[in-house]
């Protein structure tokens, strides 16, 4: 029987009265992170079961729209990445990447 290893990933999200998200830290003590601040998250579950991702997309009050943008073009080029690796689809991949261009020249980011 093979040895395992149980690795946790922790999130902290206070809240305000109204349930919007005021601060938001994370750990990860096996990677040496311990209650590191953040002003957004996004993570997707995949359900097997159901066959279809869940989500949980939170961001602080004093997340700057402009940080947002590079937050969500910086997390584009990463699943580009990330869907090469576990599909090995050249073609859609650079798809992928182009759109991730495209957008980053719409929003006028600088790379």
């Amino acid at each position: 029987m093979a040895n395992t290893t149980i690795s946790e990933i922790k999130f902290k999200i206070e809240l305000d009265d109204n349930k919007i998200p005021e601060k938001l830290s994370w750990s990860a003590e096996d990677g040496g992170i311990v209650n590191e601040e953040a002003k957004a998250i996004m993570l997707s579950v995949w359900d097997s079961k159901e066959k279809q991702s869940m989500r949980i997309d939170l961001w602080t009050k004093e997340m700057p729209v402009d940080e947002m943008k590079i937050f969500f073009h910086q997390t584009l080029v990463a699943m580009c990445d990330t869907f090469q690796r576990a599909t090995g689809d050249e073609k859609m991949t650079d798809t992928m990447r182009d759109f991730s261009d495209y957008f980053a020249e719409k929003l006028e980011l600088k790379r």
